[in-house]
């Protein structure tokens, strides 16, 4: 890594200069995924390396989970058999996913997890040795594994504990703005990037690869569960041209909305109360979803179902639990009113001897018989209840708030099956941000997805990419064109009719009424006339903020803005594709079928095209706002040629890299 500056003249003549570091490779971002693949790398040889983050404890992998945060991999206990093209076959039947990407994902699943094991993270194992499993949401074995809800941060911990013991050299509160591109066509390819760090000033990095973990879009919703930390930055390489593939397929469920958190599993399987208050948020308590079940244990078993089926899911609409889901949206987005789980004492009617047999059984056997919710939730997990504790929420005294929130984004960056993207060449998008996953994804792939990356992207590195092709002049060309680019619309920001503030605030509620689980082709149409021309006001205006600290919140909007102007235009392509509701999301239909009898006619929805699953939907857009989008059929899990002499051969002679 080498610092030095970039001075560059300008028309009066005078010449200023930034800030310009060179490093070989690139990391931006510091979860799980960024993180890995930085001490891969190392590991690799590749020893020029630097890591550019808004702050090694600011990204999602640090900040959140679930009630049971899973990591998926391969099955590792007991007479289940299981192969790595088993659970490629599983990954591939969640629809619209390549085959070759879920048998990369399977194949390395054992190594990413068990050098996770070596690093200390304490995943449970019995007394012979075996690391036990249950079977998780889409998943036909029991491949999950957890140490908690805090699985996820103590990867990253001991991630981070690597990079420090390497001397990775990280750089802390840096905001990227911009990447740097060269070349056209086929020939496109990444140069760096510009960011803008703590003292509000540009800064330039060359490098010859970037890695780009960026995290999913937290930043596009009004409710969303992403930690607040967390925005995502997806729209950086979308203006850079970056292809784009399953972008509407997402996942939401109920979370809470105070301190952001998945309200899964044993939240929900303890039978809360559930109520809704006015806008105040005490006034006018109405247990509200009574009126929609025929008997009040239907609507307890319904809820104690939820926890299982903590996603929504369009195959649990009609008689399915999903209904939960819709209505705390019909009870917090169309009436304005607020919804809340009540820990406190049983709703309205409770007998437990009148729940399904299902929701007797399991609380009977996790020893969760008591007569309170609170006391149910304490008996089964009392680490969710000290979770909340730890940020204020007395779940004994308090109701906890709750929204349908996004969740995480199936869909993302296209990449290849060394995670290099598709047609910007020496770009490695890694985590969530790659859009390697389908419709439905066994729960905790995408902690396996993320880490199986850091292999992949180091080795083909090590192999293909560790040397420099790109000249200065190069590099000079697209930074100067960047600076100027982001200088301008900086200077725009000075005279702008809105703030930052007020244009996010509009395009997450954009996102959140037509983006979410909830989709029309007529509420989408809109949504996208309406993003187009708050892009074009972006960038024509840029966006005013009031103290220096607020320009990085600026400039962010303006990658996620132009993000949810692409996202928006994908969703609308797959509606009126005839997609149907899929996933985690309901396409509204006045000719479909009713999801509920008490719900009136304006709630029908389309039903799936299954056809839809065996293609994969790529977007492709540029600066000026316009998106185009292709159905490609999905690639099938390659029969790959397992010959042992002739595998040995291909890997001794770097072929595999080919």
């Amino acid at each position: 890594m080498q610092d030095t500056t970039l001075t560059i003249a300008q028309p009066d003549g005078s010449v200023v200069a930034y800030p310009l570091t060179v490093a070989h490779t690139l990391i931006i971002g510091s979860g799980a995924a960024g993180l890995n693949a930085a001490v891969q790398l190392w590991a690799a040889g590749v020893r020029d390396l630097l890591i550019v983050t808004e702050g090694l404890q600011m990204g999602t992998s640090i900040n959140t989970g679930s009630d049971k945060q899973t990591y998926y991999k391969l099955s590792l206990c007991g007479d289940d058999p299981d192969s790595p093209r088993a659970m490629a076959e599983t990954y591939f039947s969640g629809g619209s996913m390549h085959g070759d990407l879920a048998l990369v994902e399977a194949s390395l699943s054992a190594r990413a997890f068990f050098h996770l094991v070596n690093l200390g993270v304490p995943f449970p194992q019995d007394a012979y040795g075996q690391f036990v499993g249950y079977k998780t949401v889409h998943d036909p074995r029991q491949r999950a594994t957890s140490i908690g809800p805090y699985t996820s941060r103590e990867m990253c911990r001991a991630l981070i504990r690597q990079v420090t013991e390497r001397q990775i050299p990280v750089r802390e509160r840096r905001v990227v703005v911009s990447l740097l591109t060269a070349g056209e066509g086929a020939e496109r390819r990444v140069v760096g990037a510009l960011a803008l760090n703590d003292r509000q000033e540009l800064e330039a990095y060359q490098a010859e690869n970037v890695v780009f973990a960026t995290g999913g879009p937290g930043g596009l919703y009004q409710t969303s569960v992403y930690p607040q930390v967390h925005t995502g930055g997806i729209g950086l390489a979308l203006l850079a041209g970056a292809k784009a593939q399953s972008l509407p397929e997402s996942q939401y469920g109920l979370a809470s909305i105070g301190f952001r958190w998945n309200v899964s599993g044993t939240y929900m399987q303890a039978i809360p109360r559930l109520i809704s208050t006015a806008a105040d948020g005490a006034s006018d308590p109405r247990e509200f979803l009574q009126e929609y079940f025929s008997s009040p244990d239907d609507l307890h078993s319904m809820v104690f179902l939820k926890g299982y089926q903590w996603p929504f899911d369009a195959r649990k609409l009609a008689g399915g639990s999903s209904i939960i889901d819709i209505l705390v949206y019909i009870e917090s987005v169309l009436r304005g009113r607020r919804v809340f789980l009540d820990y406190r004492s049983n709703p309205a009617g409770f007998r437990l001897e009148n729940l399904s047999a299902e929701a007797r059984e399991y609380l009977g056997k996790s020893g969760a018989l008591q007569d309170t919710p609170i006391a149910r939730l304490q008996a089964m997990n009392p680490g969710a209840i000290a979770l909340y504790a730890e940020h204020g929420i007395d779940l004994h005294t308090d109701p906890l708030e709750i929204a349908v929130c996004a969740q995480h984004n199936n869909g993302g960056l296209a990449g290849n099956i060394w995670w290099e993207s598709t047609n910007v060449a020496h770009l490695f998008p890694i985590g969530e941000v790659n859009g390697s996953h389908g419709v439905y994804r066994p729960g905790g792939s995408a902690l396996n997805a993320g880490q199986v990356a850091g292999f992949r992207v180091a080795a083909y590195i090590a192999h293909k990419y560790a040397g420099w092709t790109q000249d200065a002049q190069t590099f000079y060309q697209a930074a100067v064109a960047g600076i100027a680019d982001v200088t301008a619309w900086i200077g725009r920001c000075q005279t702008a009719s809105t703030t930052w503030e007020a244009e996010r605030a509009e395009f997450q509620a954009r996102m959140t009424r037509a983006g979410a689980h909830i989709r029309s082709a007529q509420g989408l149409r809109q949504a996208v006339a309406e993003a187009r021309e708050q892009w074009r006001r972006l960038q024509a205006e840029g966006c005013r903020y009031d103290t220096p600290e607020h320009l990085a919140e600026a400039l962010r909007n303006r990658q996620l803005g132009f993000a949810h102007l692409v996202y928006l235009d994908a969703v609308l392509f797959a509606v009126e594709s005839g997609v149907g509701s899929r996933g985690s999301a309901m396409v509204v239909d006045p000719q479909g079928r009713q999801v509920h009898e008490k719900l009136g006619e304006a709630w029908r929805f389309a039903p799936e095209d299954p056809a839809f699953r065996e293609q994969v939907l790529e977007t492709v857009a540029n600066a000026a706002g316009e998106v185009r989008h292709a159905w490609v059929p999905r690639r099938p899990i390659p029969a790959s040629d397992t010959w042992f002499e002739t595998a040995w051969a291909a890997f001794r002679n770097d072929e595999i890299y080919e």
